[in-house]
C-alpha cells in the first residue's frame, strides 16, 4: 500500500486581511458617521448588500437573468413582519433577532415553489417566466389584503419581549449592528458557496451547459438548487428590511425593486463577487441621497447605465481589476493624465446635459415658480436662448473633447495591454 500524505496549505493572509477589514468597516462605520440619517443609510446598505449578492448568485454566477427577484426579498419581508406581530402578541415565542431567518425561510419556501417552474427553462424564457411571476405577486399584493395589507401595507413594532443585556432594538444603532452581523455572515456564506462544488458547477452551467449535461449533471437541478439558496438569502435581506423599517408595503415586491437589483448589480460588476457590494452602496446612495437633489435622478441613472453598457460592460469592479492588473506590471502611472482628461471632458458633457435636463424639468414641473432656476451656483433662464445655447455649447464641446481623449486613451491602453501580454509570455518561458 502506498503511503498517504497530508498537506496543510499556508493561510491566505491577504484574504484574512480583507475579511478582517470588512468586519472592521461594519463595526466602525457608525462611529464615524454618527447622525441619524447616516445610521439609516448604513443599515440600508447592509440590507442591499445581501439582496444584491443573492441576486448575483443567479445573474453573475449562474447566468440566470431574473426580472422578479423582489418577489423573494419582499415575501421575506412580509413573513418577518407577520412573525414580528405574532411575537408581539405572544403567539410566536421567538427572539426579534431571529426574525430575519424566518424571512429567509419564507423566501426559500417561495423559491422552492416558483423556482421549480422558472428553472425548467433557461435564457430568455427563464427571464420572461420570472417577469411573469413578479407581476403576478405584485398584482396579488393589492388584491389579498389579509396577507399583504392592501395599499397601506402592514406595520409592526420591533420593540417587543424582554430586553437582552439592555438590547431592545429600539435605537437605530442597535438595529444597525444586528444588520451588520447578518450582513457579514451572509456575505461570508455566499462567498463560501462560490468555492463549493455546487458553486463551481453553477459557473460551468453558465459557461457551457451542453458540456455539463454531457458529463452527466442535470443542469435544471443545479439551477433549481441555486435558485432556492438565493431565495433564502433574499428572504434574509427582506427580514432585515422588516426590522429596519417596521412596515411592509406592496412596493417591496414591485417590479421597480426587481429592476433596481438588476441595474445596480450590473453597474457594480456581476462577474466579480465584490461587484454587487459596490452596486448595493450605489443603489442606496441613489435612492436615498441622489433623489433628494433632483427630480430627474431616474433619467440620470438611465444615462449612467447606458454609458456603462457602452464603455464598461463589466461594471465598476471590472474597471478596478483591469487597472490593478496594469498596476501590477508598473504601467498605471502612465495613464493618470489620460484619466484626468477623461474625467474633465466627461464632466463637461455631464454639466451641459444636466443643465438642459434641469431646465426641461423646471418648465414641466416648476413653471409656477418662474423661469429662473439655480444650477451648480449659476442662475439659468429656462426660457432664455442664452441659457440653452450655453448648455448645448458646453455639452457638445465636452462630447468632442471626450471623443478625442477616448481615442488617445484607447491607443495607449492597447499598447499597455500588448506589453503585458508579451511580459506574461516572457515570464512563462523563463519558468
Amino acid at each position: 500500500m502506498s503511503k498517504q500524505h497530508y498537506e496543510f496549505k499556508p493561510y491566505n493572509i491577504a484574504r484574512a486581511m480583507i475579511w478582517t477589514a470588512f468586519a472592521l468597516v461594519l463595526a466602525v462605520a457608525p462611529m464615524i458617521f454618527t447622525s441619524g440619517l447616516s445610521i439609516t443609510i448604513l443599515s440600508q446598505i447592509g440590507i442591499a448588500m445581501v439582496a444584491c449578492l443573492s441576486y448575483n448568485m443567479l445573474l453573475g454566477q449562474g447566468g440566470m437573468l431574473s426580472f422578479g427577484h423582489a418577489v423573494y426579498t419582499g415575501l421575506g419581508t412580509y413573513f418577518a413582519i407577520h412573525a414580528l406581530n405574532m411575537a408581539t402578541k405572544g403567539v410566536l415565542p421567538v427572539p426579534v433577532s431571529t426574525l430575519p431567518l424566518l424571512g429567509g425561510l419564507g423566501g426559500m419556501f417561495f423559491a422552492v415553489l416558483f423556482g421549480y417552474v422558472s428553472t425548467k427553462k433557461s435564457g430568455t424564457t427563464f427571464a420572461m417566466i420570472t417577469l411573469g411571476v413578479g407581476e403576478l405577486i405584485f398584482a396579488m399584493s393589492l388584491m389579498f389584503a389579509e396577507f399583504f395589507g392592501g395599499e397601506a401595507g402592514i406595520s409592526a413594532n420591533r420593540v417587543t419581549g424582554k430586553p437582552f443585556m439592555g438590547i431592545t432594538f429600539g435605537p437605530p444603532i442597535q438595529v444597525y449592528y444586528l444588520i451588520a452581523i447578518y450582513t457579514f455572515v451572509c456575505v461570508a456564506a455566499m462567498y463560501a458557496f462560490t468555492r463549493t462544488p455546487l458553486g463551481r458547477m453553477l459557473n460551468a452551467v453558465r459557461d457551457n451547459p451542453e458540456r455539463v449535461e454531457f458529463v452527466g449533471y442535470d443542469t435544471q437541478r443545479i439551477r433549481y438548487l441555486v435558485f432556492i439558496i438565493a431565495g433564502f438569502f433574499a428572504g434574509v435581506s427582506g427580514g432585515l428590511g422588516a426590522l429596519n423599517f417596521e412596515i411592509a408595503t406592496a412596493e417591496v415586491v414591485g417590479p421597480a425593486r426587481s429592476g433596481g437589483y438588476l441595474l445596480f448589480t450590473f453597474l457594480g460588476g456581476a462577474t466579480f463577487f465584490f461587484g454587487p457590494i459596490i452596486g448595493a452602496i450605489l443603489m442606496v446612495l441613489a435612492f436615498v441621497l441622489f433623489s433628494e437633489f433632483t427630480k430627474a435622478w431616474l433619467l440620470y441613472l438611465g444615462l449612467i447605465f447606458m454609458f456603462m453598457v457602452m464603455y464598461a460592460p463589466g461594471g465598476i469592479a471590472s474597471l478596478l481589476m483591469m487597472n490593478l492588473r496594469v498596476a501590477a506590471f508598473g504601467r498605471l502611472r502612465e495613464l493618470w493624465v489620460s484619466y484626468l482628461a477623461l474625467f474633465v471632458t466627461g464632466l463637461l458633457v455631464l454639466v451641459g446635459a444636466a443643465a438642459m435636463i434641469e431646465m426641461v424639468y423646471h418648465l414641466q414641473l416648476n413653471v409656477a415658480l418662474g423661469n429662473e432656476l439655480h444650477f451648480m451656483g449659476a442662475t439659468l433662464d429656462a426660457k432664455g436662448i442664452d441659457s440653452w445655447f450655453g448648455a448645448a455649447f458646453v455639452m457638445l464641446t465636452g462630447i468632442g473633447l471626450f471623443e478625442v481623449t477616448r481615442r488617445h486613451f484607447k491607443r495607449q491602453w492597447g499598447e499597455i495591454q500588448e506589453f503585458i501580454e508579451k511580459e506574461v509570455k516572457r515570464r512563462e518561458a523563463m519558468q
